[in-house]
């Protein structure tokens, strides 16, 4: 099977697909499909890819995922035994050619308008993740109402647009396959020392060739991206793992070089390692 484009299962003449993920059901590859997809988080933590944006999610964190728009949640395994995820798929056509395009409906088109470049949902989101969590105990028709509640608060809520305008872009098959393998490899080895020959050669190409594919797909470098996942790694071990000193998260996290972590890290997040675990304590 092609990783991508990714074909969601849901039954036959089915309008709203609600799905439940816990543990190991998590599809952990690179993967777009056609539908839009409302995403809770009601337990553990993780990374997410989407588009050309990396961060970390927790619970009750809530996205919305565009059309076609590449991503990945990988789950922790680290910190916690269980990750659960309860996603809503759709699209804008399921009810209807016309039916969001209603005048009762004006008020969702901003929604309709960011979920390209996909977005976090910032504010209301303890009541959002209760309600995505017991859609799947209501009958059809009360899951249609409580669909367009949803709808309604994300339209009212503040956002965080995630990916940016040179990212959107459709992957084809095989080209989603090599980016899912360089992101599989990347996240599996962050910890340990990563050459670009390294990965040069899980994408099967020469390293400046390399260079320029993953650029010209992500907007940003490899070297960055690496980085980026570190700065995320560390910033849970600074959290979660208080007898860790500094010099040991900067190892675990894959920085051979104390100063070059510290420095890494405050150019990231404004703050120096010592700064941001006093803040979280």
């Amino acid at each position: 099977m092609k990783v991508l484009p990714f074909k969601i299962p849901k039954p036959a003449n089915v309008t709203l697909y609600v799905q439940e993920y816990i543990g190991d059901s998590f599809y952990e590859k690179l993967h777009q499909h056609d539908e839009i997809q409302i995403c809770a988080i009601l337990k553990g933590e993780g990374t997410y890819f989407i588009g050309d944006c990396i961060g970390e999610f927790k619970e009750n964190d809530v996205f919305v995922i565009g059309e076609n728009l590449p991503h990945i949640f990988k789950r922790d395994y680290t910190f916690v035994e269980e990750t659960q995820m309860i996603s809503l798929f759709f699209t804008k056509n399921s009810f209807g050619e016309v039916f969001f395009n209603l005048p009762e409906f004006q008020h969702f088109q901003s929604f309709f308008n960011d979920i390209g470049l996909g977005f976090e949902v910032i504010s209301n989101r303890s009541t959002l993740t209760y309600q995505i969590a017991k859609i799947n105990e209501l009958t059809k028709y009360d899951q249609f109402i409580s669909f367009l509640e949803l709808l309604n608060l994300i339209a009212d809520s503040e956002r965080r647009t995630l990916s940016s305008l040179i990212n959107l872009k459709k992957y084809n098959g095989d080209e989603g396959k090599r980016m899912s393998d360089i992101f599989q490899y990347t996240m599996n080895n962050y910890h340990k020392e990563i050459t670009l020959q390294d990965v040069s050669n899980i994408a099967n190409m020469t390293p400046n060739a390399f260079c320029r594919y993953f650029k010209q797909r992500t907007n940003k470098t490899f070297v960055n991206f690496l980085i980026d996942i570190r700065i995320g790694s560390a910033c849970k071990l600074l959290t979660k793992n208080n007898d860790l000193n500094i010099t040991e998260v900067s190892y675990k996290s894959g920085f051979n070089n104390l100063a070059n972590f510290n420095r890494k890290f405050k150019s990231i997040k404004g703050i120096t390692p010592s700064d941001f675990r006093k803040k979280q304590l």
